[in-house]
């Protein structure tokens, strides 16, 4: 487990070392300092999303974690990012160097457009935003844009990045919202392709529009025991109203789903998500430990009074089921000695 006193953590990435995993994570203090110096909790954690900066932690085992210093905040002058630093994927390039693509929001658009950045480092710990990488945003002619529907925002985050199976160039997944469909079920699977990491181009969605959701978010694709599988995480109050009025309310309030796939570029059939946790827990991520055993990470994020809790929650274990969906099952920990 991974929890700070007097801070709020969730949404998370992992770069795995083959020693260590380190792992990033959103980030805001609870505390608020008034001007005459006394110091409060913040009473509500919403407006964390605006207060955030990326933290960092270190373990071998992934149940226990050396916290390190934040690498990254917002930009101090005018950027893309000068609002706030959001979710990301961390992936090491064929020039040793690791690579680093986060979501910015900035205040001249007022937070409501999403775009993706790139930071790279030689040692995981010192990163370095690179001015050079022009931030990317969402195809008009493939995605929708600010303004295009009554969804508050233009949907464009969370990248996960991973080499391509044929061992030319790289994949991006991003939440991203399909340019047609009702304006409240239109969360696609976006795509985008680079040869060399620096220059990207943006590819159709991966999934249709209409399953319900309004966006996918932190999507991972994984291959289970030689079976791939798609998660992302979405919220009840981020389903489609014809979700909500069919009653299929995944527990409740939603939490983390997984989709079943034949190939791990799709194209997935969100239709066919399966609920794997309520929304006890969020933004879960598959990772190997060292025994190559499958494990499934998210952070704690409503208790059962419906209140935000804000940490990383141990591992549970991977298992597919007879009916072809995935099973999880909490874990021991080491015990340090």
């Amino acid at each position: 487990m991974l929890q700070l006193a007097e801070t709020w953590t969730w949404d998370f990435w992992i770069a795995d070392t083959g020693d260590e995993y380190h792992i990033y994570f959103l980030k805001a203090s609870k505390v608020y300092h008034s001007p005459d110096g006394r110091k409060d909790l913040v009473r509500n954690p919403d407006g964390r999303h605006t207060r955030t900066t990326i933290g960092h932690a270190v373990s071998t085992d992934l149940f226990n974690w050396k916290v390190c210093d934040d690498v990254m905040a917002p930009s101090e002058e005018e950027a893309f990012d000068d609002l706030a630093t959001w979710t990301g994927s961390v992936v090491k390039g064929p020039d040793g160097l690791w690579y680093m693509f986060y979501t910015g929001i900035s205040y001249r658009e007022g937070g409501l457009v999403q775009r993706i950045g790139l930071a790279t480092s030689d040692d995981l710990y010192r990163w370095e935003k690179r001015s050079d990488f022009p931030p990317l945003a969402a195809d008009a002619r493939l995605y929708e844009k600010l303004g295009e529907s009554t969804w508050p925002n233009e949907t464009w985050r969370d990248p996960w990045v991973f080499p391509d199976p044929e061992g030319t160039g790289w994949h991006m997944f991003v939440t991203a919202r399909a340019k047609t469909g009702a304006d409240d079920d239109r969360g696609v699977v976006g795509h985008a392709y680079s040869l060399d990491l620096l220059n990207w181009e943006i590819l159709p969605p991966l999934s249709e529009s209409g399953a319900g959701f309004g966006d996918l978010e932190v999507t991972q694709i994984s291959v289970i025991d030689g079976r791939p599988v798609l998660l992302f995480s979405c919220l009840n109050r981020e389903f489609s109203i014809a979700r909500r009025s069919a009653g299929e309310t995944g527990g409740g309030s939603g939490g983390v789903w997984a989709v079943p796939s034949e190939s791990i570029l799709g194209p997935f059939d969100i239709y066919d998500a399966k609920l794997i946790t309520d929304d006890k827990l969020y933004a879960g991520r598959m990772i190997q430990n060292r025994e190559s055993q499958w494990l499934f990470l998210a952070f704690a994020n409503d208790d059962a009074e419906g209140n935000f809790v804000g940490h990383l929650a141990d591992p549970m274990s991977v298992t597919w089921q007879a009916d072809g969906t995935l099973a999880l099952k909490a874990m021991a920990g080491p015990q340090l000695v």
